[in-house]
């Protein structure tokens, strides 16, 4: 997590070692934008690896052989981070790719950095109908009016639980807590024998998205969406009751602290340490078909008394580069188009957990097949479904959100030491104000 808030902080002037997995030299394009055969080039930046990567390579595989005059080469770029620090060093050049991914909370950084080309100029063009893409994704990547960029691996957090660990302690396992007395009260009588109730990872997202089901806000400006933020706000009275959940379950002893490692929580749930977290709906999957137990699956629990509002797109969208060729640009439009289709998004669906960008996807015998077989992705589906379209649930928009988000996992880590909620909360909005007042100046 520090590397994040350096890169962004120097602006992405490191470059860091190459680690891709595919050729990265014969992946770049000619002057011409075109290849051997003639077809014209678009070279994909992204930073999907091991099974997702084998997907995406797939998924071009077939795009590719659809049609004679494109050739799209995906390039593994490393992380997110990585990726945008190599993109970053190149961009205006003839180095730079056609298309790049990049993580929801870049989305300020690309659209300030100047060196792209909204998707909406395309869309403009070409008369396409996006009411045909999932409106509370296309949400996020809406600013004035305008979609800066194609949404494409989206996932938002759900509640996981042991269904058999449920019945052992009495509970039903098809009643998964949905409020925070609720959760407190299952993760009591889950917590035995060295085992805890319940767990959530120290990572910033899952605070932003359980400020966000409040209706909870991140930055002023509603959100960023309105105007410029200059002062996060998360340490609201929605902030606090998150914060006071932890610190509360920590204290009693049914909260585990499992640090900031992804591998680390899925371990610790499948070897049955804890009995609840809160995951990646694109995960669902993996910890269906890899836990020794029956996996549950729920929507984000919400303090008791409040209106549910619903959740955050997290995950990475496909941007434009402005300083592409157009033949290269309407090239990568058409492969953009392509990878909506519902046939392409219900294999993407399916094999990865992400959700469909068009919903039409679940509608065909593949996703319904498997739904059968995974009942839990339906339930990631239909928590979306039923998100409010507010500021809370569009997510915040900020050049240095990496870096905030380092300052609320300090915060999270500080409960465990008994540090009070709303003095943690405080210092972490104080920081926050302190990277914008320095991106303003920057």
């Amino acid at each position: 997590m520090k590397k994040l808030s350096l890169l962004f902080s120097l602006l992405f002037l490191l470059v860091g070692c190459s680690s891709e997995k595919t050729e990265q030299a014969s992946a770049q394009p000619s002057s011409e934008g075109k290849t051997q055969k003639g077809k014209t080039e678009v070279v994909f930046w992204h930073a999907m690896e091991g099974d997702l990567g084998k997907v995406l390579n797939e998924i071009v595989h077939d795009f590719n052989a659809s049609q004679s005059t494109i050739e799209v080469k995906p390039v593994f770029q490393g992380t997110y981070e990585e990726a945008l620090t190599k993109f970053n060093a190149v961009a205006g050049t003839k180095d730079a790719p056609t298309i790049m991914q990049t993580f929801e909370v870049g989305t300020k950084y690309m659209i300030d950095s100047g060196k792209i080309e909204p998707v909406q100029t395309f869309i403009d063009q070409d008369h396409y109908d996006v009411s045909q893409w999932e409106k509370n994704i296309v949400n996020y990547y809406t600013v004035n009016g305008t979609i800066y960029s194609m949404p494409f691996n989206s996932s938002t957090p759900v509640l996981i639980y042991n269904k058999d660990a449920f019945k052992k302690a009495g509970l039903d396992p098809e009643k998964p807590p949905m409020t925070y007395s609720e959760l407190k009260e299952a993760a009591r009588k889950l917590t035995k024998n060295g085992n805890y109730g319940f767990s959530i990872l120290n990572y910033g997202w899952f605070f932003e998205q359980m400020l966000a089901v409040q209706g909870g806000l991140y930055v002023n400006e509603e959100n960023g969406r309105k105007g410029e933020a200059t002062k996060a706000v998360f340490n609201s009275e929605e902030g606090l009751r998150v914060f006071k959940l932890i610190q509360d379950m920590y204290k009693e002893g049914m909260f585990y602290n499992v640090g900031q490692n992804w591998d680390d929580m899925r371990a610790a749930f499948q070897s049955g340490k804890i009995a609840m977290y809160l995951d990646s709906s694109a995960g669902v999957r993996t910890i269906v078909d890899s836990a020794p137990f029956e996996v549950g699956v729920s929507y984000l629990p919400i303090p008791d008394g409040v209106e549910r509002q619903g959740v955050i797109i997290g995950g990475a969208s496909l941007w434009m580069i402005k300083d592409a060729d157009e033949a290269q640009k309407k090239a990568a439009w058409e492969f953009m188009k392509y990878l909506t289709t519902p046939e392409v998004q219900a294999k993407w669906h399916v094999k990865t957990g992400y959700f469909a960008i068009n919903p039409a996807a679940y509608d065909l015998p593949l996703v319904k097949e498997q739904w059968k077989k995974y009942p839990q992705l339906k339930v990631t589906v239909n928590q979306l479904k039923e998100t409010k379209a507010t500021p809370a649930t569009q997510g915040a928009l900020i050049s240095v959100f990496p870096q905030s988000r380092q300052r609320v996992v300090s915060a999270m880590e500080s409960l465990y030491q008994g540090v009070d909620p709303k003095e943690a909360l405080d210092r972490a909005v104080a920081e926050t104000n302190r990277e914008l007042e320095m991106a303003r100046k920057r």
